[in-house]
C-alpha cells in the first residue's frame, strides 16, 4: 500500500487487505517447506498467487461492485484490465521482501531457525546464508 501511496498518492482498503493476505501466503509457505527449496521458486510461487489474488481482487472490487480502484486497461499484456505484466514484474521484488521479512520475523520473534537460502539445486549449488 505504501509503494501505492507513493506512486499514485492514493490506495483502497482492498489493497491492505490484499497485501495483508499475501504475507500471509507468503509465510505460510516458508513454514512449510524445506530450506533446500530454491528460493526462485519460492520466490514464483508467491508471486503467481499474488497475481491471482490482485485479478480476483480486481475482479469483485472493479466489476462487480463497480468500484473502479484501478484499470490497467491501456498498460501492455492486461488481463481484463486487473492485471498487467509491467506492475506483476514490479511484484517480483516484493515477493522477495515478503519472504526474506518472514523468514527473519520467525527467526527474531519466536526463535526458529536462522534463514537460509538455497539460490540453484543440483550439481552447483550456491547457497546464501541470512
Amino acid at each position: 500500500m505504501l509503494i501505492e501511496y507513493l506512486w499514485r498518492g492514493y490506495s483502497h482498503i482492498s489493497m491492505y487487505i490484499l497485501g495483508g493476505i499475501i504475507f500471509l501466503i507468503a509465510d505460510i509457505q516458508n513454514e512449510r517447506i524445506e530450506w533446500e527449496r530454491p528460493l526462485w521458486r519460492q520466490i514464483f510461487f508467491v508471486w503467481v498467487i499474488t497475481l491471482a489474488a490482485e485479478f480476483i481482487t480486481g475482479m469483485i472490487v472493479n466489476v462487480w461492485l463497480g468500484l473502479y480502484v484501478w484499470d490497467y486497461s491501456e498498460m501492455p499484456f492486461n488481463l481484463l484490465g486487473q492485471v498487467c505484466l509491467p506492475y506483476a514484474l514490479l511484484f517480483i521484488p516484493l515477493c522477495i521482501i515478503a519472504i526474506v521479512y518472514s523468514d527473519y520475523c520467525r527467526y527474531y520473534l519466536y526463535g526458529e531457525e536462522k534463514p537460509r537460502y538455497t539460490l540453484c539445486k543440483g550439481g552447483n549449488r550456491k547457497e546464501w546464508i541470512g
